[in-house]
Formats: structure tokens, C-alpha cells, sequence
């Protein structure tokens, strides 16, 4: 949590969808609808999720489509299961929920690292001049 302020899972789905939303413009994907299929797998974990957004921007066309069609299969697998087993599949929606904000707030943190970073840079750059150099 940055600064004491619990993320909610709309500032995370915001998060997520802006970075989801710098795929290469070669490439056709219906970002939203990626990011309920994503946000929603219950087999990835969350520096498995973090990975697939980190790569959005570099991903192909290909490899965007069989994300999708994988998630799609497991949503409908894990539909199965849930008739037979209602009670784990529960467990692991509670644990995705959670795993969700934990995806927020370790991007939440790198954008403040990121600013506080220019920050810095910004004040060197600064002192420089003072100096002439």
C-alpha cells in the first residue's frame, strides 16, 4: 500500500488497461475484454499476470490470440469444476481477488519509483546548471 491508501480493484483494472493498452498498434486486440480474461484466470499467479502485461507491448498478433483462446478454455474449464467443487473454486476467486490488488499496488509502486526517479534526475539537472557544468 503506497502511502497508507488501499488500492481498489477499479484503480487496478485502470492500471492494467492503460499498460494492456500499449500493444503495438500492428496488433488488433480488444483490450478490455483481455483484461477481464486476464484479471479473471485462476491459474496464473500474480508475477505471472504481471509478466503478460509487462510483454503487451511486444506481444504479436499470434501470441495475443492464443493468450486469449487459453484463457477462455480455462474460464469455461474452471465453470465445470465449480458444479463439482464449489467450495475450492471459491478459495481460488478470493485468492485471485486478492492477488489482483497485489498487481495494483506493485505497479502503483513503480510509477511512484519511476516519478520519484525524474524527480531526482530533475534536481541534478538542476544543481548542474547552478554550477555550470
Amino acid at each position: 500500500m503506497a502511502d497508507g491508501i488501499q488500492i481498489t480493484e477499479q484503480d487496478v483494472d485502470s492500471i492494467i488497461l492503460k499498460l494492456l493498452e500499449g500493444h503495438s498498434k500492428t496488433v488488433t486486440v480488444n483490450v478490455p475484454e483481455f483484461l477481464d480474461l486476464l484479471k479473471h484466470s485462476l491459474s496464473l499467479n500474480t508475477m505471472e499476470k504481471k509478466r503478460v502485461v509487462d510483454a503487451a507491448p511486444t506481444l504479436s498478433q499470434f501470441q495475443f490470440d492464443e493468450l486469449k483462446k487459453v484463457f477462455v478454455e480455462e474460464r469455461e474449464k474452471f465453470r465445470e469444476l465449480a458444479k463439482d467443487h464449489p467450495d475450492d473454486i471459491k478459495k481460488l476467486l478470493v485468492k485471485q481477488q486478492t492477488e489482483w490488488l497485489q498487481l495494483g499496488d506493485l505497479y502503483r509502486a513503480e510509477q511512484e519509483n519511476k516519478g520519484k526517479q525524474e524527480e531526482d534526475q530533475h534536481k541534478i539537472d538542476d544543481i548542474k546548471s547552478q554550477l555550470g557544468l
